[in-house]
């Protein structure tokens, strides 16, 4: 899959393009508002967000500890706890929709299914065949009982086969990117690696879509299905993506790890991903200088891991202070492009936060203290869904008739979506 492709397919820029249906029609549908359908924060996109949040990281923490995993990092004992802490917060997130009993079962099958990764990986490490075939056939056996558990819990409105098909996409995309991994593919496994994180936020569109059509007093009569809110799950996922591949690649730069390079080249394509969604919305100069400004960040950042590697500490304060300038800059550019709606100031106190987050996950790192290193990725990664709800409210605002049209009448299967 084409990263870019897809991203430029969905709606930061196909939705500011071309009509369909009017708002009326859309609503009446729905039997949503018509004020709810321009909006990025009613209650049903906000499930949304959260989901994509928990089910993104879930493929980015599984992925990361597997790599860990077959590498004797010093660091995979804190990246399993990282992975069983977001179990945690996905089976409260159940929990909280269809009840304990509910949450607890879930928790139960997401544990089970991760415990056979490990096997898989435990299986690669030992050079065992037989082990590895049967830890794909758990997987197998577990995607079967897991997208029945769905299908009713959603009152089959997610169907087992289609949720069935959707789960094994994303074994094949984990164990894809291990085995590219192991085998020096390093370019291959990043690719594999992104379209697992991409994959989930089709799960989070269909579960959310769900779950807001059997409870539409608890979401206010909302949809998590409108342009508006495809919009904010387009840039909840590459701004969140930025902050995991940007870690992941100053620790590999600090290392001088062999898949440096490969993460340093996926981190160059989430930029242009990012940078091609910005066009879309405020047209090819104002992409071309987002794009500028977003991949000098990452060189500060750059020049950070080389001072700390040198122990040059005037060369890491200089790298901070020019991260401190660029958060000033950037806000005033993103506050031009959303005619104000987002202050500078407010801007630039957010991506301080970005910065801070990312320096302190690393400076953890280099001293050894990995609970707090991966801590520290966890906040960075959900921080970043915050700039994305502001950025997404702020283009809708200015697009508003563009958001209006075109809600489709109800959702694929949750397998394979777009």
């Amino acid at each position: 899959m084409n990263i870019s492709q897809k991203v430029l397919a969905m709606s930061l820029s196909v939705s500011l393009l071309g009509a369909g249906t009017s708002v009326s029609q859309i609503a009446q549908a729905h039997d949503v508002s018509h004020e709810s359908v321009t909006k990025t924060d009613s209650k049903a996109v906000e499930l949304r967000s959260n989901l994509d949040m928990l089910l993104s990281e879930h493929a980015y923490l599984a992925t990361d500890t597997m790599r860990k995993g077959a590498e004797g990092s010093k660091d995979f004992d804190a990246s399993v706890k990282s992975l069983n802490m977001n179990t945690k917060d996905l089976s409260k997130a159940i929990g909280d929709v269809y009840g304990q009993e509910a949450g607890k079962e879930f928790e139960k099958m997401w544990a089970e299914h991760i415990g056979y990764f490990v096997d898989y990986v435990n299986a690669t490490n030992d050079n065992d065949e037989n082990a590895r075939q049967e830890a794909l056939k758990n997987l197998d056996n577990y995607r079967e009982h897991f997208s029945q558990f769905l299908a009713s819990a959603t009152d089959e409105k997610l169907e087992a086969k289609g949720l069935s098909e959707g789960l094994q996409m994303h074994v094949n995309q984990l164990v894809s990117a291990f085995d590219a991994s192991v085998n020096g593919d390093y370019d291959k496994a990043y690719k594999y690696e992104r379209e697992s994180i991409h994959h989930m936020y089709m799960v989070s569109k269909g579960l959310s879509n769900a779950i807001t059509q059997q409870f539409p007093e608890d979401y206010h009569h909302t949809s998590a299905t409108t342009k508006a809110a495809d919009l904010r799950s387009d840039l909840n996922y590459l701004m969140s993506e930025h902050a995991i591949l940007a870690a992941d690649a100053m620790q590999n730069g600090y290392d001088g790890s062999k898949n440096y390079k490969a993460s340093v080249k996926a981190l160059e394509m989430n930029t242009k991903d990012l940078s091609k969604a910005i066009e879309g919305a405020y047209g090819k100069e104002a992409g071309m200088e987002f794009d500028k400004m977003w991949t000098e960040h990452i060189g500060y950042f750059v020049d950070y891991v080389e001072a700390s590697k040198n122990k040059d500490e005037d060369a890491k304060k200089e790298a901070k202070s020019n991260l401190d300038n660029y958060s000033k800059e950037f806000g005033a550019f993103l506050s031009k492009a959303t005619d104000n709606q987002l202050k500078s100031d407010e801007l630039a106190e957010g991506l301080g936060m970005h910065v801070n987050q990312l320096l302190a996950s690393f400076d953890a790192y280099t001293k050894g203290d990995y609970k707090t290193s991966t801590m520290k990725v966890r906040e960075a990664y959900a921080h970043m869904f915050m700039p994305a709800k502001g950025l997404s409210q702020a283009i809708v605002m200015q697009n508003k008739s563009k958001f209006e049209m075109n809600m489709p009448k109800e959702m694929p299967d949750t397998g394979a979506q777009k």
